[in-house]
């Protein structure tokens, strides 16, 4: 609709400087050019929005899906104040019991509508739940930075947002407060496509008393961005802890797209590097590349392995 919209605004004034071109003074035409250059910048603002979800044209409201599922929308306060989603399978509304987590984390560009929109999560959980492969679970799908095109790695940036903080402390210390979560280590996990699967591996083995496991679609062994204390070389540096530090008590799933060049190699590096007590399961879709195709081939299989790996629901 919008898009639809901002490109009749530029078909509009291409169309007025065709067939009025002659007939105004230097002024109107000087105006007819500068809106059809602002009509074209907006067409194209929309069109990257559409296609990166930087900057979301409305929020999505809660819903509810025929499985009985539902995913809300929320405000989470804290390091940073940020939005979230929340899946709550059909089994919260009818159960008593406390129930897993798994924070689930977008890349860069990108926000969690991504999950929810492009990658049709929603229905996923709730066709792996359905079948028995993953336990009922709730899962969070919260922004990781203030400022839609600030990469922040999910790290604390020096001098700048405290992403970290905030998505380990600030989100857990919300979903017990607010749901019916599980609150012991064994029943929390992560899992991210790409920048988030980063995100979801660093997190896990910077906090393995938090999280006992985290998958990661399409992943990287180091952030990309300057953190501004050098930690991207060292502490936030997934290849150097596990060649550098004592390997924590976790486990891992690393999946990737044999044709993901990067992906490919920092995933098999990390795998190569692994050393008890970390455990490492590795899972290879052939082609794909670095694409929501193949991140949503390795949504079930991510989930349910996560779910294998975390603690049942408690009654």
């Amino acid at each position: 609709m919008i898009l639809g919209l901002a490109l009749a605004a530029v078909a509009g004034t291409a169309g007025l400087l065709a067939v009025r071109w002659d007939r105004l003074r230097a002024l109107g035409r000087s105006a007819l050019l500068v809106a059809a250059a602002l009509s074209v910048v907006a067409a194209t603002a929309v069109q990257v929005n559409r296609l990166v979800q930087a900057y979301p044209t409305g929020g999505t409201p809660a819903a509810t899906a025929a499985t009985g599922s539902r995913m809300l929308s929320v405000l989470v306060p804290g390091r940073l104040t940020l939005g979230m989603y929340v899946y709550l399978p059909a089994a919260y509304r009818t159960g008593r019991g406390r129930f897993p987590v798994i924070e689930a984390l977008h890349g860069y560009p990108g926000s969690p509508q991504t999950w929810l929109r492009r990658l049709d999560v929603q229905s996923y959980l709730d066709q792996e739940i359905a079948a028995g492969r993953m336990a009922p679970t709730v899962v969070l799908f919260p922004w990781q930075t203030p400022r839609r095109l600030l990469d922040t790695e999910c790290t604390n940036l020096r001098g700048g947002p405290q992403a970290e903080t905030f998505l380990t402390v600030d989100v857990p210390a919300f979903a017990r407060a607010h749901y019916r979560v599980r609150t012991d280590r064994a029943g929390w996990g992560l899992t991210g496509y790409s920048a988030g699967a980063f995100c979801a591996i660093n997190l896990a083995l910077r906090h393995p008393g938090q999280f006992a496991a985290a998958a990661s679609l399409s992943g990287y062994s180091s952030p990309g961005i300057t953190i501004g204390d050098g930690s991207e070389k060292t502490l936030n540096n997934p290849g150097w802890r596990l060649r550098h530090l004592p390997q924590p008590a976790i486990a891992l799933w690393l999946g990737w797209a044999g044709d993901d060049r990067q992906s490919a190699r920092d995933s098999r590096r990390l795998a190569a590097l692994r050393r008890p007590p970390l455990a490492v399961t590795t899972a290879v879709v052939a082609h794909g590349g670095h694409s929501d195709a193949v991140w949503t081939r390795m949504e079930p299989p991510a989930f349910d392995w996560l779910s294998a790996h975390l603690a049942r629901p408690l009654s």
